[in-house]
């Protein structure tokens, strides 16, 4: 029989009344047989273990001289003992105590080795202190490692997350790490991993490193794996924590600009990527770590990425770039990266370009500034390339105008990052601003005028124009502005223009009614109702103009021809309908 007993260290005024009567109960139990339980440690702050100090010292000296040391501190007989960093906490001094009260004996399974073989090292739990102590007993059954099957190997070092920084002290990790690597190079093609690679790089020297990190031992037939993927190591990596993962590929030599492969590389990215998944479903393994712990694997992902990108499309490049853009990316990764998405950027899609920002925005429409920088200074820039990106980006202004964090800043600054040639018609780009401020009703009148500045009104169609004309959201010496010009357009045809200067004199129509008097800048907000009613008079004298030229195109173009042959048909002598 086992007489340990733990309690949580707590205060009696803490207690519920049936905690405290098991409390009591305990120092009753603890009064009557004193030989039973003399000693109260307290493991890592978490729980109070009541023990016989003669039983736990007889394998451990460390034990002994940590209980004499806090007994000559605190001159109190039964004063609680505390002991921190213990190697899996009260879990662990609990199976110490367990072997301790059981003469030495415990069953040592693939689970439990680990944990045991710390807390024996920590505790000091070695031959010179009693035959056949724990210490020597989990370093007996770790030496058969080499023939434990796959999934015991991997269960091992799982085991070891909680308390990687003993294992790292007792070399554990590194064994069991070895094991793994030499059960990869037993059931898999080196030939093929390095091969996997793109680049010529990839020499057997590479396989080499890989072969060097793997035992001397035969590896048994009965540890192969059953799966025949070629990445079936990788897959049932997945459970182990970033540290582990990252000293695998370490001694894979793949680390950083290193990796050269391409299996590795993919394998990586599917391993961020549920990391990823298990951070947004708030899983417990998740919350140990933070981003920041599995940016050394984003970087090398990126870096076999960067040198085998004939072996992603611009879609894919896109998908590496949200995986990895919340891991800590270095620097220099990202500009890697991004300079890689930006110049096949004609071949992305509205999806592609809508990633999710980081910041208050929904979309981080920084990260398209950079891409679009990148595009427009490419030296395979063409004039197709162009107007591509020049529609795609149009597409996706009207996605982000309805963000209310977006700025005017960003959407001009989207706008304006490609040149007028990029654009056979900026309709798209008006629609957009018609998006931004009827999603923004209290953007000052200045902003507005300001965003209208991207617009180029000569490569506005008339539609277009017609409904700037009539949108009470658009300011009205921009109205203006666009039906001036568009009134220039008319005006380069057969017929000649009564519209002067802008600045001139006013502009008449044949009733009388003025259309528009001095500089557009200097209306102001008082005379827009006036303003805009005379434009939308303007939109049908121009709608009636454009109809008419359409009627008399034909004889126009037999005009021309007859002009050229010497002759003038008798219609040229018709007069041609003004326009004000």
């Amino acid at each position: 029989m086992i007489f340990l007993v733990c309690c949580h260290h707590i205060s009696l005024e803490h207690l519920s009344v049936s905690g405290k009567h098991k409390f009591l109960g305990y120092i009753r139990c603890k009064e009557a047989m004193p030989q039973l339980c003399d000693l109260a440690i307290n493991v890592n702050g978490q729980q109070t273990f009541f023990i016989n100090q003669k039983v736990l010292s007889a394998y451990s000296e460390k034990l002994k001289k940590i209980v004499r040391r806090e007994k000559r501190k605190s001159h109190i007989k039964n004063s609680i003992i505390e002991i921190d960093d213990f190697p899996g906490g009260p879990d662990g001094f609990e199976l110490v105590s367990r072997f301790c009260y059981n003469h030495g004996e415990i069953k040592i399974t693939v689970s439990n080795v680990a944990l045991l073989h710390f807390c024996a090292v920590f505790l000091g739990m070695t031959e010179n202190v009693s035959t056949s102590n724990l210490l020597k007993q989990t370093e007996t059954f770790l030496d058969g490692m080499i023939y434990w099957s796959w999934q015991d190997t991997v269960s091992c070092l799982k085991s070891c997350e909680l308390f990687l920084t003993n294992a790292d002290s007792s070399g554990l990790v590194e064994k069991l790490i070895f094991s793994l690597l030499g059960k990869i190079a037993y059931n898999t093609d080196i030939a093929t991993l390095a091969a996997s690679s793109s680049s010529s790089s990839s020499s057997p020297e590479t396989a080499s490193r890989f072969r060097f990190s793997s035992p001397s031992k035969t590896t048994p037939e009965s540890t192969k794996p059953r799966s025949s993927s070629k990445q079936w190591w990788f897959d049932d990596l997945i459970i182990l924590p970033p540290m582990i993962i990252e000293r695998v590929i370490k001694n894979m030599g793949a680390y950083g600009t290193d990796n050269d492969s391409l299996i590795l590389t993919k394998s990586l990215l599917h391993f961020l990527k549920m990391a990823v998944l298990q951070c947004k479903r708030g899983a417990k393994r998740a919350a140990l770590y933070s981003r920041s712990a599995y940016a050394g694997l984003a970087d090398t992902a990126v870096h076999g990425v960067i040198s085998m990108s004939c072996s992603f499309s611009c879609r894919g490049l896109f998908s590496v770039l949200r995986i990895v853009s919340g891991f800590g990316l270095s620097k220099d990764c990202r500009a890697k990266l991004e300079m890689l998405i930006g110049g096949m950027l004609d071949q992305a899609t509205l999806d592609d370009l809508l990633v999710s920002g980081h910041d208050r925005g929904v979309f981080d429409v920084n990260l398209v500034l950079r891409l679009m920088r990148i595009f427009v200074h490419s030296d395979l820039l063409s004039s197709q390339k162009l107007k591509k990106v020049g529609t795609l980006i149009d597409k996706y202004l009207c996605e982000i105008s309805p963000d209310q964090n977006l700025k005017t800043s960003k959407v001009l600054g989207v706008a304006e990052s490609l040149p007028d040639s990029a654009r056979d018609s900026f309709d798209g780009v008006y629609k957009a601003i018609d998006i931004y401020l009827e999603s923004h009703p209290t953007l000052p009148f200045e902003e507005r005028s300001r965003l209208c500045r991207c617009l180029n009104y000569e490569k506005m169609s008339l539609e277009a124009c017609k409904d700037l004309a009539k949108n009470p959201r658009i300011p009205p010496d921009i109205a203006v502005q666009a039906l001036k010009l568009q009134h220039s357009k008319i005006s380069k045809g057969e017929y000649s223009a009564c519209v002067k200067d802008v600045k001139g004199p006013s502009m008449i129509n044949s009733s009388g009614m003025v259309l528009y008097n001095g500089d557009g800048e200097s209306l102001s907000p008082e005379n827009v109702q006036d303003t805009r009613m005379n434009m939308q008079w303007r939109v049908m004298e121009l709608e009636k103009a454009c109809r008419e030229m359409k009627r008399r195109m034909p004889k126009l173009v037999g005009h021309d021809v007859n002009v050229m042959r010497g002759t003038t048909p008798h219609y040229s002598r018709s007069p041609l309908p003004k326009l004000c």
